[in-house]
């Protein structure tokens, strides 16, 4: 429960504040000063790798466990951390499911 909690409070807070730099700047408010410097840059390169070795893992997590990773690969594509988190949210929730008895045998 802990867990669940933990992951809606970061979803609902980032979710703030993406929505007021969004309604302060705009998407490519957001996105534009990355290509003004050599630091902004590196700062977005930075949250491409790292969120594409996220997806790589998503993938072979949802493999694994009988889960479609296709809906967060394509929200982290458009939305960034939003994906990762969603699968994390998706995947806890699973869990205590499963263990409530709630799942089918086999499924996670």
């Amino acid at each position: 429960m802990k867990k669940i909690l933990l992951l809606a409070i970061v979803i609902a807070a980032f979710g703030a504040l993406t929505a007021t730099a969004l309604a302060d700047v705009g998407y490519l408010g957001i996105v534009l000063p990355h290509f003004q410097s050599a630091g902004g840059l590196q700062v977005l390169v930075d949250l491409v790798i790292a969120l594409t070795l996220v997806m790589a893992w998503m993938v072979a997590d949802a493999r694994r466990s009988g889960r479609n990773p296709w809906p967060w690969v394509a929200l982290t594509l458009l939305a960034g951390s939003f994906g990762p988190l969603g699968y994390l949210l998706t995947g806890a929730l699973r869990e205590r499911r499963a263990a409530a008895g709630r799942l089918p045998a086999g499924a996670r």
